[in-house]
């Protein structure tokens, strides 16, 4: 019962999310057709708002929730790595049809065969962190 808060606050963004229909095939196809704008401007205020978030928990040394500081690392310089990653990623949501957050919220929504596409990803997760080590980073 200590992470309600979490399970409520999970529970309302899947509901705004399938609301703003951001779970829908059709609206992330109309996205890759460059048919329409609805999820860029979507993804494109999460970005602005998660800039201004990181900065607000650097700036006045924000905590986490069992009192210990934030911290954000640095990240490494380079290009290669996100262009790959990205591509890896976009390639992904291309073929499924859904990014791998509203996933769940899919299949909360009654849509069970995304249940497959969890698996898939948890399982390339998983490899991901077995191999990770032999990888270029």
């Amino acid at each position: 019962m200590k992470f309600i808060k979490f399970l409520i606050f999970g529970i309302l963004f899947g509901i705004t999310l399938t609301k703003a229909e951001v779970i829908s095939w059709y609206r992330i196809y109309e996205m890759f057709r460059f048919q329409s704008f609805h999820m860029y401007g979507i993804l494109g205020s999460a970005v602005v708002l998660g800039m201004i978030i990181i900065q607000i928990i650097k700036r006045r040394k924000l905590r986490s929730v069992d009192g210990t500081p934030i911290t954000i690392a640095p990240k490494e310089r380079g290009i290669s790595r996100y262009i790959l990653g990205g591509f890896i990623f976009g390639l992904g949501w291309a073929l499924t049809g859904a990014c791998p957050g509203p996933l769940f919220i899919l299949v909360g929504n009654g849509v069970s065969v995304f249940i497959v596409t969890i698996a898939a990803a948890t399982l390339g997760t998983y490899t991901y962190g077995r191999i990770k080590h032999k990888l270029p980073h």
